[in-house]
């Protein structure tokens, strides 16, 4: 395999300080020939699984060999372990704080070390504030040179597990909630498809979120009026609702961890 030149970047940092600049900057500065997708700066503060949720959704469209940075670290500093980790053939670094085993759900890794900082940048300084700059960055940097995993710390017995909430089908319905609210309003819920098809049976569909009740299942937004709300299965397989032309989590007052339930109709 070609020695991997892309990294790509996950935090919570917003855009509006310097340091995803100076994550940047410390790689580059190790690696000129770097390139950097940003995956999103927007994660909600220490929001380790809307991170994980939002990474999920595009990491594994990059090639094989692209290197995953993501701080969001809500224990920086604490005794919570710093990882570099292979899964899937592509590389993850960050905090072992249970973002990557929800990323993985299930999946084991192919390898994976706990970050000697000594091994990782031995004459550099360490911030107990800001490891994304002082660890995470140069970590990523060497893998992305072509470091093996080994030559950056101990090896790795397990990651720290979190597990996804899941949906509770039964025969009338399923109960479900809202996981991610994204730019456009569109509430995004952890009912995949299969699960829905499964259980609904041809079924009509009545779905309670918020302050309202939508009916009815559509295969796209224009499938109804503009300013009209509907459910849709989205890019991701999950259920979402949606507004065409609009914003479903305003007008429905519909916040991320929302119940979700859906009622099954026979016509």
């Amino acid at each position: 395999m070609a020695t991997p030149a892309l990294i790509t970047l996950t935090t919570d940092f917003g855009t509006q300080d310097g340091y995803v600049a100076a994550m940047k900057g410390v790689m580059l500065s190790a690696t000129p020939t770097l390139r950097f997708v940003d995956l999103t700066h927007d994660v909600a503060p220490q929001d380790v699984m809307e991170a994980a949720f939002l990474l999920k959704t595009a990491a594994w469209e990059f090639p094989p060999g692209t290197v995953h940075l993501v701080v969001v670290d809500p224990g920086v500093g604490t005794d919570r372990r710093p990882v570099a980790i292979r899964a899937g053939g592509h590389y993850f670094v960050g905090p072992d704080n249970g973002l990557f085993s929800l990323l993985l759900d299930g999946d084991p890794i192919d390898a994976g070390v706990t970050l000697d900082p000594a091994q990782v940048s031995p004459d550099e300084r360490l911030s107990t504030t800001f490891h994304g700059r002082d660890l995470f960055a140069p970590a990523a940097a060497r893998i992305a040179a072509g470091a093996a995993l080994r030559d950056l710390g101990p090896a790795l017995d397990e990651l720290k597990a979190l597990h996804w909430a899941l949906p509770i089908p039964d025969a009338e319905g399923i109960r479900g909630w809202v996981v991610h609210i994204d730019h456009f309003g569109n509430c995004i819920t952890n009912i995949p498809q299969s699960l829905l098809e499964e259980h609904r049976e041809g079924r009509r569909v009545a779905c309670y979120v918020g302050t309202g009740v939508v009916r009815g299942l559509q295969h796209t937004y224009g499938n109804v009026e503009k300013g009209e709300p509907l459910l849709v299965v989205g890019s991701s397989d999950v259920l979402e609702i949606a507004v065409n032309s609009g914003n479903a989590a305003t007008m429905l007052n519909i916040r991320k961890g929302a119940p979700v339930n859906l009622v099954f109709k026979e016509e």
